[in-house]
């Protein structure tokens, strides 16, 4: 499937990096259409052999992602309909998840409610030193439902999760790196020139290893200590054998940088 952009998700590739940019403004609210293209496009990254790593930002300087849109939820009005809301968002952001490429969210300004939901689908988050987090949907009547129930507490822990969900408060870039949601905070300008040298940095290690590494982590959080560290084994023994092994170790032995063939 080829990565084509829409009118409200933007798609430009370059340097084995793909990135996207939620284009709703003002805030990018995720309304349905959004959300669809997004699906879309994460579809035709998973089989682009161009593409290494993804980018997901936001257009302009206000939000990354500020939520869902509150009109279509407004419009809601039966338990299935919410239903099925939720469960497109969750199987949108799922695909991000387990893309099998690591994608790096570039926060660029506020990321609310179905924002830092996306945000949290990523495996890596950049932010800028302005921007602000939150899950504020019981300001709203309503609870996280594409993920943040599950995955925030997964994140930064359970009593923290619980305290942002049931009060709604937002918090800052540095809480929210010290609490480990996000891994690196820079000037709010300089977010996408940050997540861009991180992707180049990943983009030249070889994709077997990255997607086995990804895979390994992915997997082994999901059952006990045992399940993961045999999953981690599996995975060690598919990269072992590869071309991309041998280069690395030989290069290492030769002191000089690897050259890798994805192979």
């Amino acid at each position: 499937m080829p990565v084509t952009s829409g009118a409200c998700v933007k798609v430009t590739m370059e340097d084995r990096v793909a990135v996207v940019t939620i284009d709703h403004r003002p805030v990018n609210a995720l309304n349905r259409q959004t959300m669809e293209e997004l699906d879309t496009v994460v579809e035709g990254l998973r089989g682009e052999a161009a593409v290494k790593v993804v980018i997901l930002t936001g257009a302009g300087s206000l939000a990354f992602v500020a939520g869902a849109d509150i009109k279509e939820v407004s419009q809601l009005t039966s338990v299935q309909q919410a239903q099925e809301m939720s469960a497109l968002g969750q199987a949108v952001f799922m695909k991000i998840q387990k893309l099998g490429k690591p994608v790096i969210a570039a926060i660029n300004g506020v990321c609310l409610g179905g924002g830092l939901e996306l945000a949290m689908a990523c495996h890596l988050r950049i932010s800028g030193d302005r921007a602000r987090f939150g899950q504020p949907e019981i300001t709203l009547g309503i609870i996280p439902g594409w993920g943040g129930t599950q995955r925030l507490p997964r994140l930064i822990g359970k009593a923290k999760a619980t305290e942002w969900i049931l009060t709604g408060d937002m918090v800052t870039a540095q809480e929210a790196l010290r609490l480990g949601l996000v891994n690196l905070v820079v000037p709010q300008d300089h977010v996408l020139k940050a997540a861009k040298d991180l992707a180049r940095k990943i983009a030249s290690k070889g994709i077997v290893t990255i997607t086995e590494s990804l895979r390994a982590i992915e997997e082994g959080l999901e059952g006990s200590l045992e399940q993961g560290m045999a999953k981690e084994a599996a995975a060690f023994g598919r990269v072992a054998a590869t071309e991309d092994s041998r280069e690395g170790i030989k290069a290492f032995v030769e002191k000089r940088q690897p050259q890798f063939k994805d192979r």
